[in-house]
């Protein structure tokens, strides 16, 4: 399988992305943060339309752009059932299920924590993550309606993929975790870590 990821910023600090499935052509957004980038990015791709949203929890900058999208586009929201506090969804999906972009399977990991319903999407064939706001560089996503418990053992899913697989997280929060990881843990590795 070819899936092929365009990111882009958007938002004050959130990443948005596209993705494409090269054998088929069927296109989906990995949540909503900002409708006018997501369709920016759409047509400077050449991609044609959306397919699908696929939401990895119900946060307005992770599935805010979900009604806009849907009634320009056309497209399929699929997500965990708590989007549904926002917005509708097409399909409901938790963690043990695939959904199907095109050819590419995405697997649907369950990472609650940050929210209690929160998802991932992996594509193993493509060594894939889209992990929302469960994981960051230097970090993990605040603990705003799950445990500590919940979100060390999402964080131990995700430890659990290959070691090739790239993650894309939802934010840019790498200097500001880094200044915290340091205010915490100033050992060697920390510190170099810090710098990369």
């Amino acid at each position: 399988m070819t899936l092929t990821v365009r990111q882009f910023p958007c938002l004050s600090d959130n990443y948005g992305f596209l993705i494409r499935d090269e054998a088929s052509g069927k296109t989906a957004t990995i949540d909503t943060p900002d409708a006018d980038a997501i369709l920016a990015e759409l047509a400077a791709s050449g991609w044609g339309r959306l397919d699908y949203i696929l939401n990895t929890h119900w946060h307005p900058d992770h599935a805010g752009g979900n009604a806009r999208l849907k009634t320009e586009q056309g497209c399929e929201i699929i997500g965990p059932e708590e989007v549904t506090r926002i917005a509708p969804l097409d399909r409901q999906v938790s963690g043990g299920e695939t959904v199907m972009l095109g050819e590419t399977a995405l697997r649907v990991i369950a990472t609650p924590g940050h929210t209690l319903g929160h998802i991932a999407y992996v594509s193993d064939a493509d060594a894939m993550a889209f992990v929302g706001d469960t994981l960051f560089a230097l970090g993990c996503g605040r603990l705003f309606e799950g445990t500590a418990q919940q979100m060390w053992t999402s964080l131990q899913a995700l430890a659990a993929l290959p070691p090739q697989t790239k993650v894309y997280c939802a934010h840019e929060y790498t200097a500001a975790n880094a200044r915290f990881a340091l205010s915490v843990d100033d050992a060697p590795a920390t510190v170099e870590r810090a710098r990369a």
